[in-house]
């Protein structure tokens, strides 16, 4: 029989130390300047607590006491309305909704691409960032829409898109000059304080922050 999982007083979070969906809760965590404590879990060989905790194993998994959530959108909704200080999402249902279906879109259709390069052969990696860039450049309007991702103030979705635009360079994908704005988007954020709690030493070395 397997032991049973160890009790937590505090808010943990599994993650991986440089896993684009993790970053997306550390992000939503930092952003609520929620204090935590953070378990780096190598995927490979996950500790036992999460094995108990998650039937799939997989991360980000949160547990708030004897509450356990897991996947990356469930636990950002969560927590944002957990800590509703400063709110992540608008008020109104249509602009909600709106952002809602972007960021399915993100998880579906980008995510995917990024584990393919970060973790895949070199011909998944090849295609994987050829179709990253074509959606970027495709979502360019997004992007131009308002001064964050589809809204005027920084939200759920960008918690969802920075991390991914934040790796760019370590993904090995350059955006042409017309595309600048999606770089000038991300150093909006970059430059948040609560942007550079959320990273681990890992993701610390991808890119140069900004000062």
């Amino acid at each position: 029989m397997a032991a049973s999982p160890r009790i937590r007083n505090a808010l943990t979070l599994f993650s991986s130390p440089d896993c684009v969906v993790c970053h997306r809760v550390r992000l939503v965590l930092a952003a609520k300047g929620v204090s935590y404590e953070l378990v780096s879990v190598d995927t490979a060989n996950p500790p036992e607590d999460l094995l108990d905790l998650n039937p799939y194993h997989s991360v980000p998994t949160l547990v708030d006491r004897d509450l356990v959530l897991y996947a990356a959108s469930v636990v950002s909704e969560y927590l944002d309305e957990r800590y509703p200080h400063p709110p992540l999402m608008p008020v109104d249902p249509l602009s909600r909704a709106r952002l809602r279906l972007a960021m399915l879109r993100v998880e579906l259709e980008w995510v995917p691409h990024v584990q393919a390069i970060q973790n895949g052969n070199k011909l998944q990696a090849e295609a994987g960032r050829k179709r990253l860039k074509e959606l970027l450049l495709g979502a360019l309007p997004l992007f131009k829409a308002a001064r964050f991702f589809l809204n005027s103030e920084m939200s759920l979705a960008d918690c969802a898109v920075a991390p991914i635009v934040f790796r760019l360079p370590a993904l090995g994908i350059a955006l042409p000059k017309e595309a600048k704005l999606i770089e000038d988007y991300g150093q909006r954020i970059f430059r948040n304080p609560g942007f550079l709690r959320s990273l681990t030493p890992e993701e610390k070395l991808l890119r140069e922050i900004p000062a």
